[in-house]
């Protein structure tokens, strides 16, 4: 096949649960839309190959037999993808606005700065919003996040924050941030849509990060190749979120992983420093959550201890 498609979209999965439910809803949003949906089944045990080739024969499906990460499984897919954008989609996301893909790739084309841009992600209720993405973890980002100084109203004027929705700044509060068009250091991987010509200058994933922070590492590539990175609200899906991870390897892959990428990408005195920062919040959160009463939360963060 030419390289002549507008739209690629690419999903991991490994269970039909939310699946098959995320591709029917695809189907109406890319009429009219040059596209192709390419499936990564990473080694599920519900059959997902025939089971989607029988409800949705216009997939390709990619097979793995072993778990693999969610860089590794999404190269996999952008390898043989042909579409001029490609769209890293989760499995657990609903479409809901059946213009969004003809309308981004529209806006994207209008702004060919644009490497990366990110919808709005609703809450299963689809009405309140999640975060998606934020700001590099500079040493400053990642103490005010780690030691709750972002919850300090006022704060984030000064230090603009790695996970905007926890904070409690009047600018950042809630759902405040994320309901108008603005650009971000890095969006989240549920709903990643990429410029093929942008990624090609950039790379693909790095496949050291099995899961967490690898979509910040990318977008820090996209950002040092002057591609711009948006956030763009006007359009929107519904994402169950969290449904293929628990909290606990959530947050022991994000602290193990933001260590990975200061290996990385900065110089290494400043990787004690982070060690330490992160070291400090972890110690943070046994305490306050042992005096709360959530031990069973207070002993998570105890393993996490030892990760990074």
């Amino acid at each position: 096949m030419s390289n002549t498609l507008d739209l690629s979209i690419i999903i991991v999965s490994s269970k039909k649960d939310y699946l098959l439910d995320c591709i029917k809803t695809l189907k109406p949003a890319l009429e009219g839309v040059e596209s192709e949906i390419i499936l990564i089944d990473n080694a599920s045990s519900d059959e997902l190959n025939s089971l989607v080739k029988e409800k949705s024969p216009y997939v390709k499906v990619l097979r793995r037999e072993e778990n693999g990460g969610f860089g590794e499984n999404n190269n996999m897919g952008i390898k043989i993808a042909t579409g001029r954008y490609i769209l890293l989609l989760n499995d657990d996301t609903r479409i809901i606005d059946k213009n969004i893909f003809r309308e981004m790739i529209a806006w994207m084309d209008a702004h060919p700065k644009a490497g990366v841009s990110s919808c709005a992600l609703l809450n299963p209720d689809g009405v309140s919003y999640q975060g998606s993405g934020g700001f590099y973890p500079t040493l400053f980002r990642v103490l005010a996040w780690m030691t709750f100084l972002d919850d300090i109203p006022g704060v984030d004027r000064l230090i603009k924050p790695y996970h905007p929705l926890h904070s409690a700044s009047p600018i950042y509060k809630g759902e405040k941030f994320f309901k108008s068009e603005h650009r971000q250091d890095w969006v989240t991987g549920a709903f990643f849509l990429m410029r093929r010509q942008a990624l090609k200058e950039v790379g693909i994933f790095d496949e050291d990060f099995f899961l967490y922070v690898e979509e910040v590492e990318l977008s820090a590539r996209f950002a040092k190749k002057g591609w711009e990175i948006w956030y763009l609200p006007e359009w929107k899906i519904v994402h169950f979120g969290q449904a293929t991870s628990g909290s606990e390897k959530a947050m022991i892959f994000e602290l193990k992983n933001l260590v990975l990428m200061y290996k990385k990408h900065e110089p290494k005195w400043k990787i004690p420093i982070l060690r330490a920062i992160l070291k400090l919040g972890v110690f943070l959160r046994i305490i306050l959550w042992g005096i709360a009463g959530k031990r069973d939360v207070s002993k998570i963060y105890a393993k996490a201890i030892n990760a990074f």
